[in-house]
């Protein structure tokens, strides 16, 4: 299973200091609280099918890809202007480079190509066995 994340700005304590959120009136309460609860579901819906796959013991059959550290316009949904794509590029290009997890010093670049050979390795087991 490959599971391709949108991007979170998940990082809220380096995001809001206590200064600036005692100035928050309901409204901007309200978008902190969405932004946290879209990053929490996110996080459980990981953390749920990651547990899944490790009790099965097939934990290399798992790989999600979500950068946590989005910042600026690159957070907006509905900002497809020329500038905010190459700047998602850019952080598409920066999480490659970045290992999969603190446990692991595979980059998510190594893991999506081990990630494609198995898939390729599978889709030829299958073939091979279709022409039986």
């Amino acid at each position: 299973l490959l599971s391709l994340g949108t991007g979170t700005n998940s990082e809220f304590d380096k995001t809001y200091t206590a200064q600036e959120a005692a100035k928050w009136g309901p409204l901007r309460w309200m978008l902190a609280i969405q932004q946290m609860t879209n990053a929490a579901s996110s996080y459980m819906t990981d953390y749920y099918i990651s547990t899944v796959f490790q009790a099965r013991h097939s934990q290399n059959n798992y790989l999600r890809v979500q950068e946590n550290a989005l910042t600026g316009t690159t957070t907006e949904m509905d900002d497809a202007s020329e500038a905010n794509m190459e700047l998602l590029v850019q952080v598409g290009e920066t999480l490659l480079k970045k290992p999969v997890s603190k446990d692991s010093p595979e980059t998510y670049e190594e893991a999506l190509k081990r990630f494609a050979k198995l898939l390729s390795d599978r889709k030829k087991l299958r073939a091979n066995k279709a022409s039986y």
